[in-house]
């Protein structure tokens, strides 16, 4: 695995410049396995006022989206909250609780940004290209670039996101009635497959079920 920082030295201008270079080995374009036999979320949340991080690593079958295997790490933070760079603060947590799992998942889905990210660098691409495995960003926010075209309120429907010219990712009604999710290419995923790949593993409620199951029941929005 790739694209580790082990601990904090306080020098933002090298992390933005690594963070630069790590963002050159993201791959838009399709390279996993099909037919997709298993699907990832993951969550992080803080502890201790925000000194000790609790990752969840939740594994489905990909056709039947029954839970197949979880697993937690705990572990010190060893990065500070950086504007920009969250995904050096808990990339250590998140792979710490991948390692445990008796088998890599043939697609991950990360709440947060791919590359829907100021720097086209968020953390469903870093933790992709750390693993080297597939990865789509799935953001409750929009944290860069904007929508010319209105979203219409059926379930499923979804527009460009865009920062100027470029397409960043697609704004998405995984639920009547909600806000829209934003989903992005994180690693080894095309722009055109996401957000259907994302609405795949979407059931009744606003987040796509691997990313529900991992998330804390009080953080859930459902």
């Amino acid at each position: 695995m790739t694209g580790q920082s082990s601990s904090w030295n306080g020098d933002v201008a090298a992390a933005r410049a690594l963070q630069a270079e790590l963002a050159s080995r993201v791959l838009v374009r399709d390279s996993f396995v099909r037919p997709l036999r298993t699907v990832a979320g993951c969550d992080v949340r803080f502890e201790d006022q925000g000194t000790t991080g609790h990752a969840t690593v939740v594994v489905l079958d990909a056709d039947t989206l029954e839970p197949i295997e979880q697993r937690v790490a705990r572990m010190a933070a060893t990065w500070p909250y950086v504007p920009g760079l969250l995904s050096f603060r808990v990339l250590p947590m998140l792979l710490a609780a991948f390692s445990q799992l008796s088998r890599a998942p043939d697609l991950l889905l990360v709440p947060g940004n791919g590359i829907a990210h100021p720097c086209r660098f968020g953390i469903a691409a870093h933790l992709g290209v750390a693993t080297g495995l597939p990865s789509i960003g799935v953001a409750r926010h929009v944290l860069t670039g904007t929508n010319a075209t209105q979203l219409h309120e059926m379930r499923g429907a979804f527009v460009p996101l865009r920062q100027g010219r470029e397409q960043i990712g697609w704004l998405l009604r995984s639920k009547v009635g909600a806000d829209p999710l934003v989903v992005s290419p994180g690693h080894r995923v095309a722009m055109a497959s996401t957000a259907e790949l994302v609405m795949r593993f979407v059931t009744g409620f606003r987040l796509p079920e691997p990313i529900r199951l991992a998330v804390q029941p009080d953080a859930r929005d459902d």
